[in-house]
């Protein structure tokens, strides 16, 4: 039908149209079919085409729809990177902060150690082999590098509560003490951080600790049984009662 109509478009075109010969039948009807072929052909070409722009189209609006989401999602990464760079500068500067005060908590903690030593080496000399053990041991802990700040300042606190109850106890121990030049296995009882006494196991010496001279010196006989009261009520091998003790000298 459309053809037809076309090609009586054309014959009557042709017909109007001046021509210095008339065409034979046959050579208008090719005339004819090579334009119904031409605009076959055309709107093939017209048909091709509006499929693939619409297939551009769809690909335009999925490219303008991704680059929405990349946009967004850019401003997401943007503002997470901010986030983790403020983050890492945090860090850095704590423990830029952590290292100088990890660095004065070790010096605090050596100047406590030493000013510990030095009470030690000026107080009694009440168990000496156990107490340098343990500073020795502290030293050692402060030394090490594997050993956190926290867990050295433990260590040394529980030094310093040992020593500070040295002052409020009362107890007695053996120990091998040199007396007049002779050297004797004795009872040493002490008393806080006040005095030290002792006692030779048969009980017929005993004496005390003289701060002054630094030495163990002995007592009289009345002094020996009150020793001896003092060493049997710590032991709790006697009721407790009250006894004079010598002192002795404070100050020289």
């Amino acid at each position: 039908m459309y053809r037809t109509y076309v090609a009586f478009l054309l014959v009557c075109c042709l017909f109007l149209i001046p021509t210095p010969a008339q065409e034979t039948p046959r050579e208008l009807e090719e005339t004819v079919d090579g334009t119904v072929a031409i605009e076959q052909e055309t709107q093939q070409i017209k048909d091709d085409w509006a499929v693939e722009r619409d297939q551009l189209l769809a690909r335009r609006r999925t490219a303008l729809a991704n680059r929405e989401y990349l946009e967004e999602r850019r401003e997401v990464l943007s503002a997470r990177r901010d986030a983790l760079e403020e983050r890492v500068a945090e860090l850095r500067r704590r423990l830029g902060e952590s290292a100088r005060l990890e660095t004065s908590i070790q010096d605090t903690l050596v100047r406590i150690l030493q000013r510990l030593e030095q009470v030690v080496h000026d107080d009694l000399p009440f168990l000496p082999e156990e107490r340098a053990r343990r500073l020795a041991m502290l030293r050692d802990e402060l030394a090490r590098p594997d050993t956190t700040p926290a867990e050295r300042l433990r260590r040394l606190m529980e030094a310093l509560q040992i020593e500070a109850h040295y002052g409020s106890g009362i107890e007695v121990y053996g120990d091998r003490i040199e007396v007049d030049g002779d050297s004797l296995f004795v009872d040493v009882l002490r008393v806080g951080r006040l005095s030290l006494f002792w006692q030779t196991t048969d009980g017929r010496r005993a004496g005390e600790y003289d701060r002054v001279t630094g030495a163990w010196v002995p007592l009289s006989g009345t002094h020996r049984r009150s020793i001896g009261r003092a060493i049997e009520m710590a032991r709790r091998r006697r009721p407790y009662e009250l006894i004079a003790l010598p002192l002795g000298r404070i100050e020289p």
